[in-house]
C-alpha cells in the first residue's frame, strides 16, 4: 500500500512550500531554448501542462487541448514536456535552498517543501524564513517565486498556489487550515478520477468533503478515503521527507576573459575533466553518456550529448569538448563550459580482466587514438538505418556514437525484406534486360512486364578511354517480380516510381535489379 494514502494520526507539522509557477516554461528559458516573453505552451499527453504569461494573456489555460490552444493563440510556440529537463534545471535551485535551510523535499520540479520551525527560528519568524528562501531563488534569476506556510505540506502548497505576483507569500495561521481549504474545489486534490466521482455525488468543495463522515469514505475508498478526508479537513499529518542530496558530479569552468581558441579551452577544461572522472570513481560510477554545454560571452549556447563505446576518461572528455567546438562552434568566445553525466553505470561493469580484454580492447584503443588525431568523424562504423533503397539504409556512425535509427522501425512500404543482398553498389550499375527478340524489357502502366526476360547484359571492364565494353548476355535461369516502389507522389520534383526484380543468371549469381522509367540498373548482388 502506498504510504502516502495512510494517515498517521499525528498532528500536522507547520510546513513551508516554495513554488515557481509554470516551471517547465522557466526551465526552457533557463536553458536558452525559448524566450519566456513569447507565448509558449508545454504539452503533456496532448494537454497544456504549463504556459507563459503571454500565452495566458491570449486565453491559453492548463488542461486545454492543442487545437483549442492554437485556435486561441495562432502564434503559440508548442513544446513537448521533458521531465528530465525540468529536474535538471531545478536541481541547482534545490541545492541553493538546502544551503539556507536543510531538509528540503522535492515534490515536483518547481515545487518543494520543508519544515518551517527551524528556518523560522533562525530568520525571526515564518515570514522571514519564506522571504529568505524566495530571495535566494531570485538571486539565481528566478523572479516569480511564491511561498505558502500552513499546517502540513498540502495546506502550505494550496496557500502558495493561492498567491499572486503582487502578494507572493501567504501564511495560514495555525489551526485555520480547515477554514482556508473549505472553499477550494475538490480538483485541488489533483486526482481527476476522484474529482469526477465527487462531482457526480454533488461534492464540489473541500469543505463539503470534510463534512462527510470519514467512515463513509473509508467504506467506499479504503485508506485512500481516510487520507482524502484528512487533507480536506486540514489535518495533513504526512511529514516532510527531506531528500538525500545526490553527489555533485557535474563540473563547470568559467573563462575570464573568454577564450576564442579551441586548444586553449581544451587545456582549461583538462583539470575539471580529471576531477569529473575522479568524482564519479569516488562513488563507484563511470560515465557512458556525457552532456557538454558551451556558453559564449554573447549568450549563445551549444549543448550536446556524447556517447562512448566503453566509459569516458579525462582525455575522452577533453576530446568531446574540442570536437563540439569544431562542429557546433559558438558565434562568440567561450565564456563557460559545463560537463555533466547524462548516463552512468556501475564501475564494476567496466573493470578490465586480469589478462586484459584481448582483441576488443586493442581495437578500441587503436580506434580511439586514431579518432583523437583525426577528429570525431575521422573513424566511422556502418549501421543499418531506415529507408526503401539499400544505399539509404547504410549509415556511417562516428566511432563510439550510437546511430539514431529510430526510422528503421517505421513501416517502409516497398522496402526489401530479408535476406538482403550481401553486396550493395554505392552507385547504381547500369544493366540491360532483353527478351527473345533482343528488345529491352520494360514495365507497363499496370505494373506488368512487356515481355518475358531472357538475358541479362552487364557492363564490361573499362577500356583505355574509360568507356565500358558490353559483355555477352547472360541467360536468365529464374526471376521474380516486379515489386513496385512508389515515393513522394505528392511532390512532382521528388516523386519516384520504380520496380524491383530478383534475377538469377546462368552462372547462378543472384541480382537485385531495378527498372525505372524503362531503364535498368543493379542495386545489389546476393553473394
Amino acid at each position: 500500500m502506498d504510504p502516502a494514502l495512510v494517515d498517521t494520526g499525528t498532528e500536522p507539522v507547520r510546513s513551508l512550500v516554495v513554488w515557481v509557477p509554470d516551471w517547465p516554461v522557466v526551465a526552457l528559458a533557463r536553458e536558452g531554448l525559448a524566450d519566456a516573453a513569447q507565448p509558449i505552451a508545454v504539452f503533456a499527453k496532448g494537454m497544456v501542462a504549463a504556459t507563459s504569461p503571454a500565452a495566458r494573456g491570449d486565453g491559453v489555460r492548463r488542461g486545454m487541448r492543442r487545437r483549442d490552444a492554437q485556435a486561441r493563440c495562432p502564434q503559440l510556440q508548442v513544446v513537448d514536456a521533458d521531465d528530465a529537463r525540468d529536474h535538471r534545471t531545478f536541481a541547482p535551485l534545490i541545492a541553493r535552498l538546502e544551503e539556507i535551510a536543510p531538509g528540503v523535499q522535492l515534490r515536483e520540479p518547481g515545487l518543494c517543501a520543508l519544515r518551517v520551525k527551524g528556518p523560522a527560528r533562525f530568520y525571526g519568524g515564518e515570514a522571514g524564513a519564506a522571504t529568505a528562501l524566495t530571495g535566494a531563488l531570485a538571486e539565481l534569476g528566478v523572479l516569480d517565486v511564491r511561498a505558502g506556510v500552513g499546517d502540513g505540506p498540502f495546506t502550505a502548497e494550496q496557500a502558495a498556489r493561492a498567491t499572486g505576483a503582487d502578494t507572493p507569500l501567504r501564511i495560514v495561521p495555525p489551526g485555520a487550515a480547515a477554514a482556508f481549504l473549505s472553499p477550494l474545489p475538490v480538483s485541488a486534490l489533483e486526482d481527476e478520477g476522484i474529482a469526477s466521482l465527487f462531482a457526480r455525488l454533488g461534492i464540489h468543495t473541500l469543505g463539503q468533503l470534510a463534512a462527510l463522515p470519514p467512515q463513509r469514505l473509508v467504506e467506499r475508498l479504503g485508506p485512500r478515503g481516510a487520507r482524502l478526508h484528512a487533507l480536506a479537513s486540514g489535518l495533513d499529518s504526512q511529514p516532510v521527507q527531506p531528500r538525500t542530496p545526490p553527489p555533485e558530479l557535474e563540473r563547470e569552468v568559467s573563462f575570464e576573459p573568454p577564450l576564442e581558441i579551441a586548444d586553449q579551452v581544451a587545456f582549461g577544461i583538462r583539470l575539471a575533466a580529471e576531477q569529473f572522472i575522479s568524482g564519479l570513481g569516488a562513488v563507484d560510477l563511470v560515465c557512458t553518456e556525457l552532456r557538454v554545454a558551451l556558453t559564449g560571452d554573447r549568450g549563445d549556447h551549444s549543448e550536446r550529448v556524447w556517447l562512448h563505446p566503453g566509459a569516458f576518461d579525462a582525455a575522452a572528455v577533453v576530446d568531446r569538448v574540442r570536437w563540439q567546438l569544431a562542429e557546433r562552434g559558438l558565434k562568440s568566445a567561450v565564456a563557460k563550459v559545463r560537463i555533466a553525466p547524462e548516463k552512468v553505470d556501475s564501475a564494476s561493469h567496466h573493470v578490465k580482466g586480469l589478462f586484459g580484454s584481448g582483441p576488443e580492447e586493442r581495437v578500441h584503443s587503436a580506434l580511439s587514438r586514431v579518432q583523437a588525431m583525426l577528429g570525431h568523424t575521422g573513424v566511422v562504423t556502418p549501421q543499418v538505418g531506415g529507408g526503401r533503397w539499400l544505399t539509404e539504409r547504410q549509415v556511417l556512425v562516428p566511432w563510439g556514437d550510437r546511430a539514431v535509427i529510430a526510422e528503421r522501425a517505421r513501416p517502409w512500404p516497398g522496402s526489401l525484406p530479408d535476406p538482403l543482398p550481401a553486396t550493395v553498389f554505392p552507385e547504381p550499375v547500369p544493366v540491360a534486360v532483353i527478351d527473345r527478340d533482343d528488345d529491352m524489357v520494360a514495365v507497363d502502366g499496370r505494373g506488368e512486364l512487356t515481355a518475358e526476360p531472357v538475358a541479362l547484359i552487364l557492363p564490361g571492364a573499362p577500356d583505355a578511354s574509360g568507356a565500358r565494353r558490353p559483355r555477352h548476355p547472360r541467360r536468365i535461369s529464374s526471376w521474380a517480380g516486379p515489386w513496385p516502389v512508389m515515393e513522394r507522389g505528392w511532390d512532382a520534383a521528388r516523386a519516384r516510381r520504380a520496380h524491383r526484380f530478383q534475377v538469377v543468371d546462368e552462372a547462378q549469381t543472384a541480382w537485385l535489379l531495378v527498372c525505372e522509367e524503362g531503364v535498368w540498373h543493379a542495386e545489389g548482388r546476393y553473394d
